[in-house]
């Protein structure tokens, strides 16, 4: 089984705005941690959001997602 980590942007109803999808983990949370940086102090207050999730299935990766291997 393989992990895949997913970043996400989501905005405040829960939409997401950018996602990344990849097998290295380390690749992953660098990138979770530009997400977040990248959020501005408006955004946060807002409600934006960046996530960091696993999943097992290229299945459950969301369509739009940038798919890096």
């Amino acid at each position: 089984m393989t992990t895949i980590w997913v970043n996400e942007q989501l905005d405040p109803s829960g939409m997401i705005y950018a996602c990344i999808a990849c097998c290295n983990e380390s690749q992953a949370k660098d990138c979770h941690e530009s997400f977040k940086q990248n959020l501005t102090q408006e955004q946060k207050a807002w409600g934006w959001v960046a996530r960091l999730r696993t999943v097992n299935s290229w299945d459950e990766v969301p369509v739009n997602a940038l798919k890096l291997d």
